[in-house]
């Protein structure tokens, strides 16, 4: 029996979409424009698999690296290809679920920028039932520049933060310490009950500690109550067929639960390659094990932090090797993205671009597989592995 790991680095995109003037998105390009403004960037393992080739055909753009390590993927045969999304929206949720098999083929519903972003008659609502006297922020926002904006407000009144941004969520920033974790789990339930009418994707907890502006750091304990998928992906598929889904950080969140067999919290690089590594080697056969490598796009991307792109995508490359002695025969291995957040391009959000699509394995032969339409490939390319009942979207790669 056979396994698929999917190794998702978030916001990894390799230059624009053919829609990304609808976007006011033209001239992004996520790793180009790292390499650039780098002056280069070793990561010999991913340009072995493919990466530059694809990013190549993708932009038509030459890439140089620079000086590389020696690759240590001799002898790996990888399909690679450059991905277009079919989804009418660039947020996380959207890349996601179509990479599973379901594009989401309507907008969602948004908040506007200014203040105040959300109704009255919904923060009435939540207010009401989540026992709070009301709250601070009410516009869009960055999460790591309105904690230091509101934070010592926060305290003092005991109000929560909310805000959103481009994409289509509530957020809501509490301290630990002084609101409580459980108390700001509980308040974004509440706001997922009255959402539901706005179709909004996501309500989104953001704890936070420290006891002063300048100070204030969001922690790990974000939790995202997403809505369920539209209809049944690739995942849900495997769990119901009795095979296994392993969703390692944001994945659980980002489906709502549906068809994971086994969730696992885990947060920065290194610990989401020591989990993932981990499941790898004692995950049974027809298993999916899937990871989100948040950092890329969380930490690095809406913060437009260059250098810390370029040194994380190293870092993901140097521990890529690990994975190859623990893969079986018949395993396959993607590595993709869900979206484009370029850390050179104006404002913080997320960017309408193409991603890469590196299929590798002991047992795969090697070949460009040109433009691929949809995210969808890569779910159609699983349930065809996997011999599970094809999906509505998407065309297999094997």
């Amino acid at each position: 029996m056979s396994r698929v790991i999917i190794l998702m680095m978030d916001s990894f995109g390799i230059g624009n979409a053919h829609d990304a003037a609808k976007f006011d998105n033209l001239g992004a390009d996520t790793f180009g424009h790292i390499v650039e403004s780098n002056g280069g960037l070793n990561i010999p393992n991913l340009k072995a698999l493919g990466l530059v080739e694809v990013a190549h055909a993708a932009t038509g753009k030459e890439y140089d690296l620079g000086r590389l390590g020696q690759d240590k993927m001799q002898g790996i045969g990888s399909i690679k290809a450059h991905m277009s999304e079919l989804s009418v929206a660039k947020d996380t949720t959207s890349g996601h679920w179509e990479m599973a098999g379901v594009p989401v083929l309507s907008d969602w519903g948004y908040f506007k920028p200014d203040y105040p972003s959300f109704p009255d008659s919904l923060i009435q609502d939540i207010c009401k039932e989540g026992g709070i006297d009301g709250i601070l922020g009410n516009k869009a926002a960055s999460g790591t520049e309105i904690i230091q904006e509101l934070g010592e407000e926060h305290i003092r009144t005991g109000l929560p933060i909310f805000y959103t941004s481009a994409d289509s969520n509530i957020q809501i920033a509490a301290h630990e310490k002084y609101f409580g974790l459980e108390r700001l789990y509980k308040l974004c339930e509440v706001a997922y009950k009255y959402a539901k009418p706005y179709n909004i994707a996501r309500i989104i907890a953001r704890p936070f500690v420290g006891e002063k502006a300048g100070e204030f750091t969001r922690t790990a304990n974000r939790h995202d109550y997403s809505v369920k998928p539209l209809a049944e992906t690739v995942l849900d598929k495997l769990k119901n067929s009795g095979g296994n889904v392993i969703a390692i950080g944001k994945i659980n969140d980002i489906y709502a639960g549906c068809g994971i067999t086994k969730a696992l919290h885990a947060s920065g690089l290194e610990e989401l390659w020591d989990v993932t590594l981990e499941e790898v080697m004692t995950a049974p056969d027809n298993s999916i094990i899937f990871t989100n490598f948040v950092d890329f796009d969380m930490l690095w991307g809406h913060r437009r932090n260059v250098k810390g792109y370029a040194e994380g995508l190293e870092y993901f490359d140097k521990r890529l090797p690990e994975i190859l002695p623990l893969l079986r025969d018949d395993d396959i291995v993607f590595i993709t993205a869900d979206h484009g957040n370029d850390p050179t391009y104006k404002g913080t959000d997320h960017t309408r671009e193409q991603v890469p699509m590196l299929l590798f394995g002991k047992k795969i032969q090697s070949r460009f597989a040109g433009e691929s339409q949809t995210f969808a490939d890569i779910g159609q390319t699983i349930a065809k592995y996997l011999n599970l009942e094809p999906l509505k979207y998407g065309k297999s790669f094997l």
